[in-house]
């Protein structure tokens, strides 16, 4: 093959929206493909010489720029080979953009595997960020083998076996990363390079370990549940499958199958009617890859879903994040959420990592006149009623309300732990009360002080909040869920134990906390954060109640039902101002509740957020309207604002049946 030119043609237009087929996001295949092109297209000014590398602008992640330059190579190539694959490698009348992706890839692979040329690439080491990229190459050269493998020269191919082959006898991450080495070594054995089957049959059964029921996977020993689920755990065994074809154990293809069914089946609650992945956990950069699995059920016949709804979903992803501006007018996806933002990163991340999006086009691999393409776009569950959710396996609750289109998800499960007595730093991206469709978490530097979003803390003295930490489920079940957390400032002491169980309603969640401390505390607790690149976030408070509110009428509020009265602080609110702390805006704000305790406190708080234009602006329905209220016994009697009630102990721990008990 000649190496290809830069010159590639590209059409950048996309096609006219069609509103009879798609009626909720006018995305047909064609906005797809056109979105997959540009991304495509913005990367070739950023191409060396021999296309083995992308050295985009932005920082450099922990493995290094040479290690970043194959990043971009690796993970673009999966986009362009779901791309090549949909269009069965033909090109389209007029045009060699088909025959070009092809051509440039293959020229990329053979100076990138080429140990001599000035573009090779780092080898696959224990542990290094090259496993990760080789598995991308991979997949990407399985689902074009007809139109690139099989026609390298035998040179290439050598070449490639070897440096994929650097997978065998290496020690990977125990995490998602095993099943890189599964995906790698399964594609050597498809292509008779030499392979271990007992590393590949490892990997697949260490899956089995993390295991929790219900469709939900752990990224490793601990209680680390994000999008990796679907980015990752489910994702990777399917393509596994593809991959092996009859090599594959079909016992084992149809457990993981029947697994993904039952993810995706929750899935489909995480996105919002405006087509926003609820704001939670790691490589939040990747953006619209959450529409991945939705795709691969298809493709693996695993899916729950109607195919109208599954393109609905998944389109609507794509189009959240295009409406604003992802990616930018030069094509090229950037570290951050709608704007660059490195918060929302970790330190391996460079600037090629954000192309873990290609995932979400895997739908091109299903043919055009398949129903996903074919069918009638069909409403998502967000758009058709008020909807409660509970998750056991991760500790979450999934409360969507249609009158706004928001999903929120309340969090006593999820902590990025791993199994004690080890401990890592807490991340805002695990350890608060709830996360949503709307909203991100503030997420200030290790070394700036800042009020944190949906949490309860104490503080002994000198402002040192205490940090939610290890969390320890109690249950989820219904429309609650519990855990308790020892609130800490330092690792070997505890100010607080705090218990917590909320109860969701509508927009309206409850919280009863009883709280635990042998020394004197000031208790603050907070509401949702919401931003905005404005100015204009507005404040209002009152009498045990704070409320802020962005200029679209995105409001949040915290009100004290019962306790917050203090001889000290009577309950004082406030509204927090920050900037440069939230991935949806410069500026955010945070509604915030103050009280004292000492010994034992119960405290119950009603936490809302909404946009909904029949709540924001009800004074009764945002912080007036509800009420906690101790019955006969030990009952406490909760009232949301629409006149629900709900039952429940007052004495937290009897919340320990069956779970792990706070120490006595």
């Amino acid at each position: 093959m000649t190496a290809p030119q830069h010159g590639i043609d590209v059409t950048s237009a996309a096609p006219t929206p069609n509103h009879g087929l798609s009626p909720y996001t006018g995305y047909t295949r064609g906005h797809w493909e056109s979105a997959a092109d540009r991304l495509l297209a913005g990367l070739v000014p950023h191409a060396s010489p021999g296309w083995a590398q992308y050295r985009l602008p932005g920082r450099t992640g922990y493995a290094g720029a040479w290690s970043d330059g194959l990043e971009g190579y690796a993970r673009s190539f999966m986009l362009a080979a779901f791309r090549i694959a949909g269009a069965k490698g033909q090109d389209a009348a007029g045009s060699n953009m088909i025959s070009g992706l092809i051509e440039r890839y293959a020229a990329g692979l053979a100076a990138g595997t080429d140990p001599a040329h000035p573009e090779h690439w780092p080898p696959i080491t224990d542990r290094s960020q090259s496993m990760v990229e080789a598995a991308s190459i991979a997949v990407a050269l399985h689902e074009t083998r007809q139109w690139l493998w099989e026609h390298l020269d035998e040179r290439v191919r050598h070449n490639t076996a070897i440096w994929l082959g650097g997978f065998v006898g290496a020690t990977t991450n125990d995490s998602n990363w095993r099943l890189f080495q599964v995906i790698v070594e399964e594609f050597l054995a498809s292509i008779d390079a030499p392979h271990s089957r007992a590393e590949i049959d490892a990997g697949l059964a260490r899956l089995d370990d993390w295991y929790r029921g219900d469709g939900w996977y752990t990224d490793g020993d601990g209680q680390k549940f994000d999008y990796y689920n679907a980015l990752a755990l489910h994702l990777y065994p399917a393509l596994w499958a593809r991959i092996a074809g009859p090599r594959a154990d079909a016992g084992l293809v149809a457990v993981h199958r029947e697994r993904l069914r039952a993810f995706v089946d929750v899935h489909q609650h995480f996105f919002g009617s405006d087509g926003a992945p609820v704001h939670q956990g790691r490589s939040l950069t990747y953006r619209y890859a959450t529409a991945a699995p939705l795709w691969v059920a298809a493709l693996a016949d695993a899916n729950p879903l109607s195919p109208g709804r599954t393109r609905r979903l998944a389109s609507g992803a794509l189009k959240h994040f295009a409406d604003r501006g992802v990616p930018g007018e030069d094509g090229v996806l950037t570290l951050g959420w709608y704007r660059p933002y490195l918060p929302v990163t970790q330190a391996y991340s460079g600037p090629a990592s954000p192309y873990w999006a290609s995932k979400a086009f895997l739908g091109l691999l299903l043919d055009a006149d398949h129903p996903v393409w074919t069918a009638k776009e069909e409403p998502a569950p967000v758009d058709r009623s008020d909807q409660v959710v509970s998750l056991p396996a991760p500790g979450w609750l999934l409360q969507s309300t249609a009158g706004d289109g928001i999903v929120r998800l309340v969090n006593h499960g999820s902590d990025r732990q791993p199994p004690p007595p080890s401990t890592l730093p807490e991340s805002p991206h695990y350890t608060r009360f709830a996360y949503s469709s709307a909203t991100a978490p503030q997420t200030p530097p290790d070394d700036v002080p800042a009020v944190a979003d949906n949490h309860i803390w104490a503080e002994a003295a000198a402002d040192i909040a205490t940090r939610r930490g290890r969390i320890h489920p109690l249950y989820c079940q219904g429309d609650r869920a519990a855990s308790w957390h020892s609130a800490s400032t330092l690792a070997d002491h505890t100010d607080a134990v705090i218990s917590t169980m909320s109860v969701v309603h509508g927009p309206w969640e409850i919280r009863v906390h009883r709280v635990e401390t042998e020394d004197a505390v000031t208790i603050r607790e907070s509401g949702w954060a919401v931003a905005d690149e404005q100015p204009m976030v507005a404040g209002e408070t009152g009498d045990g109640w704070a409320l802020a509110r962005r200029p679209d009428g995105l409001t949040t509020v915290v009100a004290g039902l019962l306790g917050w009265e203090s001889t000290e602080h009577l309950g004082a609110a406030r509204v927090v101002r920050d900037e440069g702390l939230n991935a949806f805006g410069q500026h955010s704000a945070v509604p915030l509740l103050t009280t004292s305790a000492v010994g034992v406190r119960m405290l119950v708080t009603l936490v809302v957020l909404t946009r909904d234009p029949n709540i924001r602006h009800d004074a009764q329905a945002l912080h007036h309207g509800a009420r906690a209220e101790i019955g006969k016994g030990q009952e406490l009697v909760l009232t949301f604002p629409d006149g629900a009630r709900r039952h429940v102990s007052a004495d937290l721990l009897t919340l320990s049946e069956g779970g792990n008990a706070p120490p006595a």
